[in-house]
């Protein structure tokens, strides 16, 4: 009997092969159609269009939002971020911007800088996209050049506060000369001058601030950046907006960037690994690790330990020195954030070591420098960077800031000393790409000139800093008293002798170890 008849297998692979040749024309077929008759679909990626992708999102009132592409920008202002000044960056787009409607709080930051754009663009635009929206730039060197000062003077939120004679002359008759908690920093050189001139802007910005209608106001250096841990979001506006309302005051402490390699050139974008403030740690875990965290160095930060902080705007604020306010009528209310942080990027770059030296004239001696420099390791630093070569200096810049030891740096990052962050990074790069700081600075072309800028700001700003100020000595003497009389008022208060809080390092271990015996 015979078997079931099978198919030649010559007729198998005919229709093997005729099935594969049909199965990609019919998908063509069908991608075609689609695309004939609109489909229906909505491709993300499509919807931006260059008219659109310039603008920084939400900044309507920005000159972005006017001013198209430019090719007439100089080219050494651009080239700093090596990117085409088109945006194509979309994760910024659907964010609100517009801080002055309807957002809360309202949060400002003061800063006294000489730096270029290179650091201030992508330190300010961090601080927008976690919800800052007005910056108060007190701007000398550098940052006070027409080049940079153009563009600074162009981005909406921003007051650019020159340091002219008219400047100084109003500060000189500032309040805080006749009172006591600043004066042991007085007439100083380098660190002890700068700190003065911080605590003046930061007394002119309150001011400002609070015509502005603002809610929160921080000092920050344009080497250090918001880590805003912690809330629901990562946002300084959500942090705050959670603060109890009888908080006057909220300290970040900070973290000290940790470089691994000798060669950075953009810290903000290459900077990943930091170090614990110790009001993040254990006690046992800082002591215990404390001789391997500082590898020599004086302490177990590089510079100061004792954070930064942020004020509610109220009546009688005052600053207390760079890294804290207080209050003329009362000792304020202040918690401390258990995970929010201020990310210190601190001699993260070689030339750190020579700028520092060339902004100070003092003898490069033990004995001199201590009248200049209030920490142990700018007085070190400073004192390699102007005796020794430039062979030197890098072999001592390696061996006391750049982590090389791998298997050291990984024992700490168990241990909790060392923490990776990515989220500045990750916001700064998505900027970059974006598109915006070529945006701004070719938008620049338009803006106000520095002398008008100048002429345009002695009438308002300036003069009602001045009147506001002497209005606040009014008030608490009540009834137009004389100023001397609203001294001896302010010479009662015991909270307003407080003295300034200056850098202050770490905790040492030795303090520590007398403290519990």
């Amino acid at each position: 009997m015979a078997g079931p008849r099978q198919q030649p297998p010559s007729s198998a692979a005919a229709k093997l092969l005729l099935l594969l040749t049909l199965l990609p024309l019919s998908l063509a077929l069908f991608a075609f159609l689609l695309q004939w008759r609109g489909g229906g679909i909505d491709d993300p990626i499509s919807r931006w269009s260059p008219d659109e992708s310039h603008k920084f999102p939400g900044m309507d009132s920005s000159p972005l939002a006017t001013v198209g592409h430019s090719s007439s920008h100089s080219p050494d202002c651009t080239s700093l971020f090596g990117h085409s000044s088109t945006a194509s960056f979309p994760y910024f787009k659907d964010l609100n911007f517009n801080f002055h409607a309807d957002l809360k709080p309202k949060i400002c930051v003061t800063t006294s800088t000489s730096a270029g754009l290179e650091q201030i663009l992508p330190w300010m635009f961090y601080h927008k996209v976690i919800g800052v929206s007005t910056f108060y730039l007190f701007v000398e060197g550098k940052a006070a050049s027409p080049q940079v000062s153009r563009v600074l003077e162009s981005i909406a939120g921003v007051k650019v506060i020159y340091r002219t004679k008219e400047l100084e002359d109003q500060q000189a008759k500032s309040r805080i000369w006749n009172e006591t908690w600043l004066s042991s920093f007085f007439y100083k050189p380098c660190n002890y001058e700068l700190f003065v001139k911080q605590s003046l802007n930061m007394e002119m910005a309150i001011v400002m601030a609070r015509d502005a209608g603002m809610d929160w106001i921080l000092h920050l250096d344009t080497d250090e950046l918001i880590h805003p841990a912690g809330a629901r979001e990562y946002s300084l506006r959500q942090l705050l907006l959670a603060v109890p309302k009888n908080v006057d005051m909220v300290v970040f402490p900070n973290y000290e960037s940790s470089i691994e390699r000798d060669d950075v050139k953009e810290p903000f974008a290459e900077v990943s690994m930091f170090k614990k403030n110790y009001d993040h740690l254990t006690k046992d875990t800082y002591f215990g690790m404390y001789k391997e965290s500082t590898r020599g160095n004086p302490n177990y930060f590089l510079t100061y330990g004792n954070g930064k902080s942020a004020a509610r705007i109220q009546d009688h604020l005052r600053p207390n020195g760079a890294h804290r306010w207080h209050n003329y009528m009362k000792t304020p209310n202040e918690i401390k954030l258990e995970e929010a942080a201020v990310l210190h990027y601190t001699y993260s770059k070689f030339s750190d070591l020579t700028s520092r030296r060339d902004r100070c004239g003092c003898k490069p001696t033990k004995d001199d420098v201590k009248r200049c420099f209030m920490l142990e390791f700018d007085r070190a630093a400073f004192i390699i960077a102007s005796t020794a070569t430039e062979e030197e200096m890098l072999n001592w810049y390696r061996e006391h800031v750049v982590w090389t030891d791998r298997a050291l740096n990984l024992k700490l990052l168990r241990k909790g000393i060392l923490t990776r962050i990515y989220a500045p990074m990750t916001i700064i790069q998505g900027l970059r790409e974006s598109g915006i700081f070529g945006s701004i600075i070719a938008s620049a072309q338009g803006s106000l000139s520095k002398d008008n800028f100048l002429a345009s700001i002695e009438s308002s700003n300036s003069s009602r800093v001045s009147s506001s100020i002497q209005l606040d000595s009014r008030k608490i003497g009540r009834d137009r008293v004389s100023k001397s009389s609203a001294r001896k008022a302010l010479d009662i208060d015991i909270s307003s002798d407080e003295s300034a809080v200056p850098p202050l390092s770490p905790p040492l271990i030795d303090e520590d170890a007398q403290s519990e015996a």
